[in-house]
């Protein structure tokens, strides 16, 4: 009977840590400043990412708050890239009509506010000479997964970027919320 109690409670064990493993897999909280922008920018803006990847891995729903922008968003977006570098842009999160992003692309709010969405492979747009094709998503999975994807705004003062943040570099895993749930895919 105890052997038994106890390969219960070894089962029990590692279904939870199987779980809790693929959360911090599929959970993404970043906070955006100027320090991670290459280069670095001194700005007062900020912006926060929440996103969740579905256990499926086909994809990301996501929430991007951000104040403070001075002279006005131009785009927002992920890029691939490890950390201090620049890359190419993956997924637009939001654009202007001076600084289009691909069709179907939210219009991007000037100096603060929310936007909400969900990306699938048919959001991304590369960039296809870092390994990233359009429509690869799980090439997209794998840069953020592996901590060589980043977030970044554009504004007309800083048209390479104003706030920035590494997404999954180890920093925010502790974060364990399900504020960008939109598909109920949780556990």
């Amino acid at each position: 009977m105890k052997k038994r109690i106890l390969l219960m409670c070894t089962l029990l064990l590692m279904v939870v840590a199987v779980t809790f493993a693929n959360d911090f897999r599929n959970i993404i909280r970043e906070r955006l400043s100027g320090n991670e922008e290459v280069p670095f920018n001194v700005t007062d803006a900020s912006a926060e990412l929440k996103a969740r990847i579905n256990d499926a891995g086909t994809e990301i729903a996501w929430e991007l708050s951000y104040e403070g922008i001075q002279s006005g968003v131009t785009q927002a977006h992920i890029h691939v890239g490890q950390k201090g570098v620049n890359g190419g842009v993956s997924v637009f999160f939001c654009a202007t009509p001076a600084s289009p992003g691909p069709a179907g692309t939210q219009v991007c709010p000037a100096n603060a506010g929310t936007l909400t969405g969900t990306f699938t492979a048919a959001n991304v747009v590369g960039p296809n000479n870092q390994g990233v094709a359009p429509g690869d998503f799980d090439a997209l999975i794998r840069a953020i997964r592996s901590g060589n994807a980043y977030a970044n705004i554009h504004s007309t003062r800083s048209p390479g970027g104003e706030i920035r943040a590494q997404i999954n570099d180890g920093r925010h895993r502790h974060h364990h919320d399900n504020d960008c749930d939109h598909d109920g895919d949780h556990h």
